[in-house]
Order: structure tokens, then C-alpha cells, then sequence
């Protein structure tokens, strides 16, 4: 094993690490905005609002990451009006639709959690809220959403890292994420231990920096 190849390519390497923090961040930002409303919206009591949200949930939670990468990527090129328009500078960019991909994706997944934990929410409270005479919002925003994100750190810390794993696929797209830093220096020296090696030790790197700051918010929200 020769260690110095991985000391000789550290910039490309910290490069990939920069590319991959900043798509899994801004990808996990923007999925938060999509997830709350989403999550909210599939405990509404219109069948409609409830059928358009799940079935982009279900498609999302139901077909792989690098196949919503692709169909992003390369067959949004088949649209005529897609090409013609303003948008197209985005659509061929690779970082864009690796940034919508990952977005729609941990958005859907992190809905179905936010679903999940709001109807944990104990009906007591709820009676309370109504007795005290708070609207349908104010009970929403003070009582329903501060309890269900608090319950949903654990689930959620795993969302994160499996977004960190799967966001591995980028570079399958040129993009020179951790992944891709690796195949490059795979290419230039023809040591697949060594590049992969490397790429592994930042993945951990990354996991357990985001199982360190969950593990302390869960000390501090879920305190009994």
C-alpha cells in the first residue's frame, strides 16, 4: 500500500469533500422545505392533497436514487420545450440536477418521517391547545411541529447519513465529489485500494461528525 499517493492527491480530496458537504447540506436545507409542508399537508382531510403528496412520496421512496439522478440528468434532454426555455441552463448543468435529485429524494423520505411523528403527537395536548382556545395554526406551530421535530431527530440523523452515502452517485455525473476525487486518482495511478481507501475515511469522517452534533441535540430536545 502506498500511503503517498493519498498524501500526494490530498487536494483533490478535500475538493470531493467540499463538493459532497455542500450537496448533501444544500440537498438536506431544501428537503426540509418540501418535507414539512408535505408531511403536514398528508394528514389533511382532502383526498386530492393527500393523493398528489403521496404519490410523489411513493415514487421517490419507491425507485432508487441513481435512476432519478438519470432521469434528471440525461432524459430531461428529450423535452423540445424543456431545451428551448430558460431552464435548460440549469437541466444541463450536473451539479443542478444532482442538487433537485437529492432534494426530491430525502424530501420525500423525510415527509413520510415528519408524517410519521406528527400523528405521535398524544391527543391530550391537542384537547388542551383548543381548550385555551389556540386556532388550528397556533396549535400547529406551538404545540404539533416543536413536538414532532423533536421526536424525529433519530429518524432524521439517519435520513442524513444515508444522504451522505447515497450522494456517493454524483459522480457518476462528473461531478468530483469524494467519490469521483477517487476515481480520478484510481485513473491517474492505477491503485483502486488506495483511492477507495481514502474516499471511505472521509465517508466515516463525515457519518460520524453527523452522529456526534445528533447525539448532542437529542441530550438537549429529548430530555425527559
Amino acid at each position: 500500500m502506498d500511503l503517498s499517493i493519498i498524501v500526494n492527491e490530498y487536494p483533490l480530496y478535500l475538493e470531493g469533500l467540499w463538493t459532497t458537504a455542500l450537496l448533501v447540506s444544500g440537498s438536506l436545507l431544501l428537503g426540509l422545505l418540501i418535507a414539512i409542508p408535505a408531511g403536514i399537508l398528508q394528514s389533511s382531510e382532502n383526498r386530492l392533497v393527500r393523493g398528489v403528496i403521496g404519490s410523489y412520496m411513493y415514487f421517490f421512496r419507491g425507485t432508487p436514487l441513481l435512476v432519478q439522478l438519470f432521469i434528471i440528468y440525461y432524459g430531461s434532454a428529450q423535452f423540445d420545450w424543456l431545451r428551448e426555455s430558460w431552464l435548460w441552463d440549469y437541466f444541463q448543468d450536473a451539479w443542478f440536477c444532482a442538487l433537485l435529485a437529492f432534494t426530491l429524494n430525502t424530501g420525500a423520505y423525510t415527509a413520510e418521517i415528519v408524517r410519521g411523528v406528527i400523528g405521535t403527537v398524544p391527543e391530550g395536548e391537542l384537547e388542551a391547545a383548543k381548550a385555551y382556545g389556540m386556532s388550528r395554526w397556533k396549535i400547529l406551530r406551538r404545540i404539533i411541529l416543536p413536538n414532532s421535530l423533536r421526536r424525529a431527530l433519530p429518524a432524521y440523523s439517519n435520513e442524513v447519513i444515508f444522504m451522505i452515502h447515497g450522494s456517493a452517485i454524483a459522480g457518476v455525473v462528473t461531478i468530483v465529489d469524494i467519490t469521483g476525487a477517487a476515481r480520478v486518482v484510481n485513473a491517474r495511478y492505477y491503485a483502486p485500494f488506495e483511492a477507495y481507501l481514502a474516499a471511505g475515511l472521509l465517508y466515516m469522517c463525515l457519518t460520524f461528525s453527523v452522529i456526534y452534533v445528533f447525539k448532542k441535540w437529542e441530550q438537549r430536545y429529548l430530555k425527559s
